[in-house]
């Protein structure tokens, strides 16, 4: 079983995603931020920015700081040459892949972390995110639709059902962080049901579509007070 430390006494990291400029990146980091998104082109939703930029925001960032890489490319070749662009120590793959994409990702990129997005839309998330959990160094639970018309792979600002991500976390023995309409009023009752190893969010933290500190710290002080 994947186990929280001190289940309700050590708080999940935090990760704040779609991440703009150094500016943002910066003050995220001084709210207490474990891990920043970075978003690179996806066929819809929030926060994307180029490559160039994406890359400037790594550099800036302390080594200690997770930067993901998030990406809606499927295939090894075009992944691996945004991470030589982009150099962040982790790659967030947001849409599926198939196995053999893990192996070309590990041998290219020896180092980078791999963290497959697991779009929780009813009971076949369990055995998709059984599935890729041999291959990758951590699940990310998100709320999207990667079927639709228009591809949805995170952003969304909706909650999908905890009780799905409470059984995906209790069956693996890897990290998994929750997303998906996550804020200050409702991450205390989340990290309470599923006990994630790290919490994200994008818009809940922002004010027309710009990083707002206020949230900022409303949102880790109640992650905070939830292990409390």
């Amino acid at each position: 079983m994947n186990t929280f430390p001190d289940a309700m006494k050590t708080p999940p990291r935090i990760k704040i995603c779609c991440i703009a400029s150094v500016s943002e990146a910066h003050a995220a980091i001084a709210a207490g931020a474990d891990a920043l998104g970075l978003v690179s082109a996806m066929p819809s939703g929030p926060g994307p920015i180029p490559e160039a930029t994406i890359a400037e925001i790594a550099r800036a960032v302390p080594p200690a700081i997770g930067t993901f890489l998030l990406t809606s490319e499927t295939e090894a070749r075009e992944i691996i040459r945004q991470q030589r662009v982009c150099r962040t120590n982790t790659l967030q793959l947001c849409d599926r892949v198939s196995t053999d994409t893990y192996e070309k990702l590990r041998t290219a990129l020896p180092g980078v972390a791999l963290v497959q997005v697991i779009h929780v839309e009813g009971p076949p998330a369990l055995s998709d995110a059984r599935a890729v959990a041999a291959s990758v160094d951590a699940i990310l639970l998100d709320s999207g639709r990667p079927n639709a018309s228009i591809p949805e792979l995170g952003g969304t600002g909706r909650v999908h059902d905890w009780t799905w991500s409470r059984a995906i976390r209790r069956s693996l023995r890897l990290p998994v962080f929750l997303a998906g309409g996550l804020g200050p009023h409702n991450v205390g009752e989340a990290i309470r049901m599923v006990q994630p190893f790290g919490v994200d969010l994008c818009s809940g933290v922002r004010t027309d579509g710009t990083l707002d500190e206020r949230k900022l710290s409303a949102f880790i002080e109640a992650v905070h007070a939830a292990c409390d």
